[in-house]
C-alpha cells in the first residue's frame, strides 16, 4: 500500500538578488514510516559559475548540517533534539539566505521513503551526483 510523504528541494542561491539557484539537496519526511532524511551535494563548478567569489567551503558546511539535523544527530545542536516533524518543518521553513528550500511537495511512494529519497536525489541532483 502506498504511503504519503513530503519533500522539498534544497537550493543554493549564491546571489539572492539575482534569484539564480542550483539544486543542492532533497529532504524527505514520511510520518507513517517515521522517516526523515536529507541528501545533499556540493557542485563547486556550477556554484562558481554563478558566483566566482562564493565561499564554497562555508556553503558546504551549512549544507552538510542539513542531513545531521534530519537524522537528529546531537552534533547538529539543539534543533536536532526536536521531534522529526518539528525538525522537518524547521528544515523546510522559508529563508531569504544563500541556502533556501523549495515549497514542500507531497507524493506517494510504493516502496518506502528510503527508495524515494534516492529517486528524488537522482531527479533533482543527478548531474551533481554523477560528478561526485
Amino acid at each position: 500500500m502506498p504511503s504519503s510523504f513530503d519533500y522539498a528541494v534544497v537550493r543554493v542561491v549564491p546571489r539572492v538578488e539575482r534569484e539564480e539557484f542550483i539544486n543542492a539537496g532533497v529532504i524527505v519526511f514520511c510520518l507513517e514510516y517515521r522517516f526523515l532524511a536529507a541528501r545533499v551535494v556540493v557542485d563547486e563548478a556550477r556554484l562558481k559559475a554563478l558566483w566566482p567569489k562564493l565561499d564554497v567551503e562555508l556553503v558546504r558546511r551549512h549544507l552538510e548540517a542539513i542531513p545531521k539535523v534530519a537524522a537528529g544527530d546531537i552534533a547538529a545542536g539543539p534543533i536536532a533534539k526536536l521531534s522529526q516533524r518539528e525538525r522537518f518543518h524547521w528544515l523546510v521553513s522559508p529563508r531569504s539566505t544563500i541556502i533556501q528550500v523549495s515549497p514542500v511537495h507531497t507524493g506517494l511512494c510504493e516502496q518506502g521513503p528510503e527508495n524515494m529519497i534516492e529517486e528524488l536525489a537522482e531527479r533533482f541532483l543527478g548531474h551533481a551526483l554523477e560528478r561526485m
